[in-house]
């Protein structure tokens, strides 16, 4: 499985923008797919990840974003709203996690997409 992420840019806080995740391979359809981010000097973090239909976001994004995938097109979204300037880093998409879904501990990852948001 391929994974590639894209629809980064840099937005002003308060702002949206739609992350995808585009696969390759049949077999993407039944994995969960995860989205972390790293900033500047910090570790990975877990931002939301779908598995079974079923949602997880962290803290710090409930309410503000919203992961969804569309089967057909092998994609899995995230649609980020009220954007601040601390969501600012490079997002990665994964694919088929272990036990847990906010962990990193997926099989496959893409290249990442820089988000930058301005205050």
């Amino acid at each position: 499985v391929q994974l590639q992420a894209s629809g980064g840019g840099l937005v002003q806080a308060g702002a949206s923008l739609r992350l995808s995740c585009a696969a390759s391979g049949r077999a993407f359809r039944s994995y969960s797919v995860g989205w972390f981010r790293q900033a500047p000097g910090k570790l990975r973090e877990f931002v939301s990840a779908i598995r079974w239909g079923v949602e997880y976001y962290a803290d710090s994004v409930k309410g503000r974003f919203t992961i969804s995938r569309d089967n057909a097109k092998n994609t899995v979204y995230l649609q980020m709203n009220d954007l601040k300037p601390e969501d600012t880093g490079v997002y990665y998409c994964a694919a088929q996690a272990g036990s847990s879904v906010t962990t990193d501990n997926y099989g496959y990852w893409g290249q990442g997409t820089q988000v930058t948001v301005s205050s």
